[in-house]
């Protein structure tokens, strides 16, 4: 088991392992063409901001002045009143980031939104919220670079964002559900984190599986008291990706299927 007490910049990585990569080769046609619909939108997205000099960080915090770091931008999250998605952007201290990442997208799913027959996992010391709204469900973060490019996809454990816990394959169920169909604060940032759930569905079903598998593997060597709430225990799994390769990788695995 690797236990990387630390990142390159001071983030805990303390039993967490990064996600092989998916060989996009491997995956069915069906899924190949739900990924490229979801990647011509995120291109778009970029594209469209590029001709301004604009990216998606930078869209996103427009006009917000000075940038704090802990602060939610925008501030009250993002949530779309018709699917139950939700989602914000922060950043930590630098000694407690990735040391490529600038920030980073926190995604999540309210009970109003999720599939029938989800529950919350039956996990120690769990209290049932007086909203029962208010049980969300963290899907997956996207760290940015300075230049406002996803860099990587994380998980992370409970106490981390606050968030109810459910098993992995009941996120995943989850998945599918996540879109931001309006406008505000920004139509292009709420499309193409929309589109990058989709395009990154397959990687996130891995990284999910791998957060349950830690969590057990701590439980396991550490005992701790609550492993939810152990606060060694933050990032559960990780993937390092680079949007353009993994684009570049999607076409070659369509043209040869």
């Amino acid at each position: 088991m690797q236990h990387a007490s630390r990142s390159r910049s001071g983030r805990s990585l303390e039993g967490c392992q990064p996600l092989p990569q998916i060989d996009f080769a491997a995956l069915d046609r069906p899924t190949l063409e739900a990924m490229a619909v979801a990647a011509a939108q995120v291109a778009e997205v970029h594209r469209v901001l590029a001709k301004t000099g604009d990216n998606v960080v930078g869209e996103l915090l427009r006009g917000t002045g000075t940038f704090y770091e802990w602060d939610h931008y925008p501030k009250g999250d993002v949530y779309d009143h018709e699917t139950h998605s939700q989602y914000y952007y922060h950043a930590h201290p630098p000694e407690q980031r990735f040391a490529d990442e600038h920030g980073h997208f926190h995604t999540f799913l309210r009970p109003r939104g999720m599939p029938a027959g989800v529950r919350p996992a039956p996990v120690p010391n769990y209290q049932v919220p007086l909203d029962a709204d208010d049980a969300l469900s963290h899907l997956v973060a996207i760290a940015m670079d300075s230049r406002g490019l996803p860099v990587r996809l994380f998980t992370v454990n409970r106490w981390v964002t606050g968030e109810t816990w459910y098993g992995a394959e009941d996120v995943i169920r989850m998945l599918p559900r996540f879109s931001i169909g309006h406008a505000r604060p920004s139509w292009p940032v709420n499309r193409w984190i929309s589109g990058m759930i989709a395009f990154y569905r397959p990687f996130i079903v891995g990284l999910l599986r791998q957060r349950d598998q830690a969590v057990r593997r701590w439980q396991s060597e550490q005992a701790p008291p609550d492993v939810y709430e152990d606060r060694r225990l933050e990032v559960t799994s990780y993937l390092d990706i680079d949007l353009l390769d993994d684009l570049r990788r999607l076409e070659a695995a369509q043209a040869a299927a």
